[in-house]
């Protein structure tokens, strides 16, 4: 497997969904983490993220064109003490209730399958970054449909313990734009963390998004000695 740029990955994908970044900074002191949600309908394109507490969630631009909210309103960031979660849905608050009643990340997700939307059947993606006493690991899962198949849920888990400085791993929902869009495929991608401030790092990504499907995106770092963060959040509807 080649380390790749992420924001190569993103300028080549008119049409990746909705993506998560989790890595460690080049200089090895930062959790690193990015979330973008993309869209191609009004209801999709019609979302803004805000502040939640310690973390995020959607909400309706303009209220009076909400049509769905059921896959579209969400909590994408929620933290549960040293834990940081990300997720592309409402499982972020399945992951958190689990978690809390001591199920690990992995038996958390048991009970959930992909989105019910046919026939894109969209794979639900999910990190989960653990930074305590100086030390930082994370996972990422993914539930897909077999192949298209909504008969049956394919789940795959990925952990990355220790992490390494100036690395991370990228996973988003679509492979590539086409109809019916089709699941991410294999493992979440190695990627390059670069040796940036949070304001360079979300730019460079908010800028190598497509113009006309990019609709929100957040990005954190976390000191990995005082679990202290900065956020950034940037939204295409203002």
């Amino acid at each position: 497997m080649n380390k790749l740029s992420v924001f190569d990955e993103l300028r080549q994908n008119a049409y990746p969904g909705r993506g998560i970044v989790i890595g460690r900074s080049k200089d090895g002191k930062k959790a690193v983490t990015a979330y973008f949600i993309m869209g191609r309908s009004e209801n999709s394109r019609n979302r803004v993220f805000v502040e939640d507490g310690e973390g995020i969630r959607t909400q309706a631009f303009d209220p009076a064109k909400l049509e769905d909210p059921s896959l579209i309103i969400y909590a994408p960031v929620r933290v549960l003490g040293n834990k940081t979660i990300v997720t592309n849905g409402d499982q972020t608050d399945t992951i958190y209730d689990g978690m809390d009643r001591q199920l690990t990340f992995e038996q958390s997700l048991r009970v959930r399958e992909f989105e019910p939307d046919p026939p894109n059947y969209t794979p639900r993606i999910s990190g989960i970054m653990h930074v305590e006493n100086g030390k930082y690991s994370y996972a990422m899962s993914i539930l897909k449909s077999a192949n298209g198949d909504p008969s049956a849920c394919n789940r795959y888990t990925f952990a990355y313990n220790n992490a390494i400085a100036g690395e991370g791993r990228f996973i988003h929902t679509y492979a590539r734009n086409e109809n019916p869009l089709p699941s991410f495929e294999g493992e979440p991608k190695w990627v390059d963390i670069p040796d940036m401030d949070i304001d360079t790092f979300t730019n460079e990504i908010w800028t190598s998004l497509n113009e006309d499907n990019k609709v929100s995106l957040f990005v954190r770092y976390i000191d990995i000695e005082t679990g202290k963060y900065e956020s950034r959040i940037v939204n295409k509807n203002k």
